[in-house]
Formats: structure tokens, C-alpha cells, sequence
């Protein structure tokens, strides 16, 4: 039975699946020396230079946007690996712009400046005496679900596949009680 369940699984049932090849370049020596370092602790090249890279994250500073400078942290990429993290990558995308800005590519930029000023992704209220729509660009500000349904759209603005007009639209000003006819009742006063 057991040997039923593993073939009906596939073959390397025990083994870790993996989603993403790189190709890396190493000079003879450094591939020499990385197979040595490998067999010392019995893993195969692949899986120490996975070791390895995991283990240099743990130890690469990251430093928070807008953290004073004269605050200390000792965040790594390592230790804010649960945080960036998303199988969803808007989500993915938008935890890295809120948190470490100066980490976005280019084109990375030109999607955030898209979603930081499109009112729809973000709660917010009406100003009392305008009525136009404010919100603060935060964390707790995005609506997540809003941006996951409008990814693809705001990535093809970007990128210029699709026009600005594509983007979601939302109201941006409400009007604001008392200053006009707005604000009467439908009935007529007398």
C-alpha cells in the first residue's frame, strides 16, 4: 500500500519541490571550492548554495523607509522574510513598497506611483470641507483585495500596454452638506 501511495505521487517523494531554476555563472575555482565546501556537509552543490544564500540573508541589513537615522534596527532580509513574503504578488509587491521603497525597480516605481494615487485602493474619508477623497498611504490603508482585482491593469499602464483610462475609478468628490442643493430632501419644503 505504502509503495502504492509514493508511485501514484511520482517519483522523489521525500524531496522538496522546487519553483525556480537560476542559472548562475562561477569561475572554475569558486565551482571547485563550492563542491568541496558542499561535500563537508554533505549536500549537493544546488542545495548548498541554497544553504548558503539563506544563511547571507539572515545577515544582510535591511533598513526600513522613514526610520530615523539615528534609530537602530537590526532587521535583515532574513528576519523580514515572513513580512515581504506573498504567493500573491500584488500583495508581495505592496508590502515591499510600503516598507522598503528604495528596494522598487524602476518599473516597480511607475506601478506604485499608479496605486499610491488611485483613491480606490485606499480607505480613507471625505474632507469635511472640500468633500474630496484623502487618504494616507499605510499599511493598514490598503485595501488589498482591490489591488489584487486591478493588478494586471495598473501593471499594463505601467508599463504602457494600456491607456491611464483603463485604471479603476472612484469618486473624488462628495459634496459637502450645506454648501448647495445637494443636500436637500427630495420633498419640497412647503
Amino acid at each position: 500500500m505504502a509503495t502504492e501511495n509514493l508511485e501514484s505521487r511520482g517519483k522523489g517523494g521525500g524531496k522538496l519541490s522546487r519553483s525556480e531554476t537560476v542559472t548562475v555563472r562561477l569561475d572554475p575555482k569558486l565551482r571547485y571550492l563550492t563542491e568541496l565546501a558542499a561535500r563537508l556537509h554533505r549536500r549537493t552543490s544546488s542545495s548548498y548554495i541554497e544553504w548558503t544564500i539563506k544563511a547571507s540573508l539572515d545577515d544582510e541589513p535591511i533598513r526600513p523607509a522613514g526610520l530615523p537615522a539615528l534609530v537602530v534596527t537590526d532587521a535583515t532580509i532574513g528576519s523580514e522574510a515572513e513580512y515581504l513574503w506573498d504567493v500573491d504578488e500584488a500583495d508581495r509587491f505592496a508590502k515591499l513598497a510600503l516598507r522598503y521603497p528604495h528596494l522598487l525597480t524602476h518599473e516597480e516605481q511607475m506601478v506604485w506611483k499608479l496605486v499610491r494615487e488611485n483613491g480606490l485602493l485606499w480607505k480613507g474619508c471625505n474632507d469635511e470641507t472640500t468633500g474630496e477623497w484623502k487618504w494616507n498611504v499605510r499599511e493598514e490603508g490598503l485595501v488589498f483585495e482591490r489591488l489584487r482585482e486591478y493588478w494586471t491593469t495598473f501593471n499594463a499602464v505601467a508599463q504602457g500596454a494600456a491607456e491611464r483610462s483603463s485604471l479603476p475609478k472612484w469618486t473624488k468628490t462628495k459634496p459637502v452638506p450645506g454648501s448647495g442643493f445637494d443636500d436637500m430632501d427630495d420633498e419640497v419644503p412647503f
